[in-house]
């Protein structure tokens, strides 16, 4: 079957792979020069089945209104006229009961869980090597406030039987030793041994390379311009260098997805949410970070990836800007200059940002529509790279009409007509 992936993001790429495993002709298309040059192209380089949860959650509404209140804030809202946030908005406002975040906390989680032992999977068959470490994650407590709330997270955490260590002062330099420079600021912490990190671009690139070789062709500086479609499937793909058709096909274009569906009656309910990255190379790795530390007070999480530092955070709600602001940054050399000092050398850090296609109730939009030959990868938010793999994987079966090896029918665009 000849099958058409808009898209090569770290998501694009990874569904290129499964598909063209599964025997498929896989072509890929984007309008950037190479894979992995937007969202994927300096996330916070963590792969977290741990941290998958929704942002919409009881509370939630309560804690945006102090986060927009700090100096260093990790919650940043733009005013807007745009209808369709205000829609998105009131979605995920619905989706902060208990029940619902249950219903999506286990929809997350059971995708982040598959997709990390598939990645594991998918390393083990290619040797891809990509900067990755597997020494779990350490969420750090400022605060005695935040310590006590830990049981909120464990509770989830036993829920899903993700495994953990509720961890003193101590517990946190043994873990990350270069904390032991600042343990006066630490109160305690929570680490999730499972965890791992990694760069995405690079893992992306990488990916691609390997995709070629096995006959996936990446054709790029393509602008897609509109979807054709003829009763209940999609005939082909208008772009800059003609009309591409196919047997089936998938998008996978982030946060710019809905835009190319909207026309033919497909209403994703996906936003931009703005994140921002610092890339600072390593001048002592004994005073470095050996995996991810995650701030919980400015929600920034501070990556190791081999001779690098990345440093990530912010949700940003700014439409599709990509303006570059310096009170952003501003809080990610913070962070890291609070944590971790004589690390890295921020002088020569590169800032970056990219859009997070997030969807209201967190979770993905992976599956069939209601085109039978049309697919959707997309709405991963934060975790794109935490659940690519997965979802990649899960797609493949889809299209090829196999039994995937997860529960699925509830990440399908479908649960929004229910």
């Amino acid at each position: 079957m000849k099958v058409l992936v808009l898209g090569s993001g770290v998501v694009g790429v990874s569904t290129a792979y499964y598909l063209a495993k599964a025997g498929h002709e896989v072509t890929v298309l984007d309008r950037q020069l190479a894979a992995g040059l937007e969202t994927s192209f300096a996330n916070a380089g963590q792969v977290s089945p741990g941290y998958s949860a929704p942002w919409a959650a009881p509370g939630i509404p309560l804690k945006a209104i102090k986060w927009i209140l700090m100096h260093h804030r990790p919650l940043v809202l733009w005013p807007s006229l745009e209808p369709r946030f205000y829609g998105w908005m009131a979605r995920m406002l619905a989706n902060c009961t208990e029940d619902a975040y249950a219903r999506n906390k286990g929809r997350m989680v059971r995708l982040a869980e598959y997709s990390r032992d598939v990645l594991r999977d998918l390393r083990a068959e290619t040797g891809i090597v990509y900067d990755h470490r597997e020494r779990g994650t350490l969420q750090v407590f400022r605060t005695r406030k935040q310590v006590d709330h830990v049981i909120d997270d464990t509770r989830v955490l036993d829920t899903f039987g993700v495994p953990y260590e509720v961890l003193d002062p101590a517990g946190c330099v043994a873990a990350e030793p270069a904390l032991a420079r600042v343990r006066y600021k630490i109160v305690g912490g929570l680490r999730l041994p499972g965890d791992e990190t990694g760069d995405a671009h690079l893992f992306t690139q990488r990916l691609a390379t390997i995709c070629e070789g096995a006959g996936v062709e990446f054709r790029y500086g393509v602008e897609i311009g509109s979807i054709a479609r003829s009763g209940d499937r999609v005939e082909q793909v208008h772009t800059n260098i003609g009309v591409l058709r196919a047997d089936a096909y998938v998008a996978a274009m982030g946060s710019f997805t809905p835009a190319i569906l909207r026309p033919i009656g497909i209403e994703l309910p996906v936003y931009p949410v703005k994140g921002y990255s610092l890339t600072l190379p390593v001048t002592d790795p004994d005073a470095a970070p050996v995996s991810t530390v995650m701030d919980e007070t400015f929600k920034v999480a501070v990556t190791r990836l081999g001779d690098r530092i990345r440093v990530g955070g912010t949700a940003e709600l700014a439409g599709f800007s990509q303006t570059l602001r310096p009170p952003r940054r501003a809080t990610l050399e913070h962070c890291v200059r609070d944590l971790f000092p004589e690390g890295g050398d921020l002088a020569r850090a590169r800032f970056w940002t990219g859009l997070r296609p997030m969807t209201p109730d967190g979770t993905p939009i992976v599956g069939r529509t209601r085109y039978t030959n049309l697919f959707t990868n997309t709405g991963h938010g934060t975790l794109g790279w935490t659940m690519a793999c997965g979802s990649g994987r899960l797609l493949a079966d889809l299209v090829s009409n196999r039994e995937p090896h997860i529960v699925h029918a509830d990440l399908a665009y479908d649960r929004y007509a229910t």
